[in-house]
């Protein structure tokens, strides 16, 4: 379709929501990287501007710089707010974030000149997630009341099947092996394992045992597939009414339901085996993952109410919890914060799955969002959830001690979600859905990369 014409209201206000994130975690990696202790005045550093002898004091003007210009996007966006006549609870957002923006600076300055402290920096970083918050806000409605009333764009084509294949053939050994495979949904185990790989580099560190690595993956491939093949079952008949998955085996009865249930208890069973082999507690909770995903989820949550997206992130974020017990034997705080980005990030993403195959989940009869409270509500509920989702990712930093790595992926790739998000509002179609969609993996899975990296190696 043809998109509306961009705005610069939105665009203003995109860039200051996501000038005030990118001074959030350049702030974290400050503190983390002691950085402020090479600059103990303000503004100038001892008298002397942009002298950049270090990587420390180019971190410090890096954060100096990008709080000059976030103030100008902040201003703009509320001139530009109220000039326009934007919507009194947007003016009120706005405002918020301008008034707690010198406020801000003041502590930030305090912080530079006298040394931080515990309650400085939580000062310090309330404010900053106050100020955030009111722009994402701001951001969310201003795009709601804009396209709302605008039709959706055309939902061209039937939906493909989301992981056949042509090119296997239809009948045969082989195509019964693609069949078994598939009921895996192995599209899904490289992003859950590289969740539970995330937890384990956070526990452990370069000194991440190879052996934990193969079990707990291993474990976590098996725990996958058992799940998936438990979907299969259960959503047969679902299955049947949906474009998308009418080409599953259970639906085409390929695969017998008894055979299935039986390869899918094979799994699970094989999977607490690998799990039991390097801690009690990592079976647990792997035992805990698939019973969730295919009993909680598929049976009670996702037939039921429209909130089963949010609830059912607790299954990808059980992986995180698995890789840091298998390193520590017990449940961490970063562990927890690691799996608190993946179950706030699970909206954002499956969202945007849900809008371009909003059709298709109805025939099969979900009451997802856009279905029972429709696409212009869940829109918005994805810009609330992504900057949720950054505001998660930001303190996993500040927990896990992550560095420079880290904070240029989240705040690159979440810029590049967001602006996939606010094109969706523009576009509204399922080629713009689907860009979000891929946008959101692009994100999570380049972050989970940045957490490993940055844990082992930097």
């Amino acid at each position: 379709m043809t998109p509306t014409k961009p705005d610069r209201f939105t665009a203003v206000l995109a860039a200051a929501a996501m000038g005030v994130y990118a001074l959030l975690v350049v702030g974290a990696t400050s503190a983390l990287t002691n950085a402020s202790s090479a600059c103990r005045s303000w503004p100038a550093c001892d008298g002397r501007w942009y002298a950049v002898d270090s990587l420390s004091l180019a971190v410090v003007w890096g954060h100096r710089t990008l709080a000059v210009v976030t103030g100008v996007l902040v201003v703009t966006a509320a001139v530009m707010a109220w000039r326009r006549g934007a919507s009194r609870r947007v003016r009120t957002a706005i405002t918020v974030a301008i008034a707690a923006y010198p406020v801000q600076v003041g502590v930030g300055a305090l912080t530079a000149t006298s040394g931080s402290s515990a309650a400085l920096a939580g000062a310090h970083l309330a404010l900053g997630v106050l100020i955030f918050a009111g722009l994402v806000a701001a951001l969310a409605w201003t795009l709601e009341t804009e396209t709302a009333h605008l039709p959706s764009g055309e939902w061209e084509g039937e939906p493909k099947g989301d992981d056949g294949d042509s090119s296997v053939p239809s009948t045969g050994p082989m195509a019964t092996l693609y069949a078994y495979f598939r009921l895996t949904k192995p599209r899904l185990m490289w992003l859950l394992c590289l969740v539970a790989a995330a937890g384990m580099a956070l526990a452990a560190g370069p000194s991440l045992r190879t052996e934990t690595v193969a079990a707990t993956l291993g474990g976590g491939v098996l725990a996958i597939g058992a799940s998936g093949t438990f979907n299969h079952v259960l959503e047969r008949e679902k299955d049947k009414k949906m474009s998308r998955t009418d080409d599953r085996p259970l639906a085409t009865d390929r695969i017998p339901k008894r055979n299935a249930l039986a390869f899918g208890f094979t799994l699970a069973a094989a999977s607490l085996v690998a799990f039991y082999s390097v801690n009690a507690l990592t079976a647990l909770l792997g035992l805990t993952a698939i019973i969730f995903y295919s009993v909680i989820y598929t049976l009670v949550l996702k037939p039921n109410t429209r909130q089963s997206t949010v609830i059912g992130g607790a299954a990808g974020a059980l992986p995180a919890l698995i890789g840091w017990a298998a390193v520590t034997g017990e449940v961490g705080v970063a562990g927890l914060a690691l799996a608190a980005v993946i179950f706030l990030w699970t909206p954002a993403h499956f969202y945007n799955l849900a809008l371009a195959y909003k059709d298709d989940y109805e025939r099969g009869g979900f009451p997802l969002m856009p279905v029972v409270s429709g696409e212009a509500t869940t829109r918005k509920h994805i810009v609330y959830y992504l900057g949720a989702t950054l505001v998660s990712a930001m303190v996993l930093a500040a927990l896990a001690g992550l560095g420079i790595l880290y904070a240029a992926t989240t705040v690159v790739f979440g810029g590049v979600f967001l602006y996939a998000t606010v094109r969706l509002h523009r576009e509204r179609d399922r080629p713009a859905a689907m860009r979000a969609f891929h946008a959101s993996n692009a994100y999570l899975g380049c972050l989970l990369v940045a957490v490993v990296v940055d844990a082992m190696v930097v």
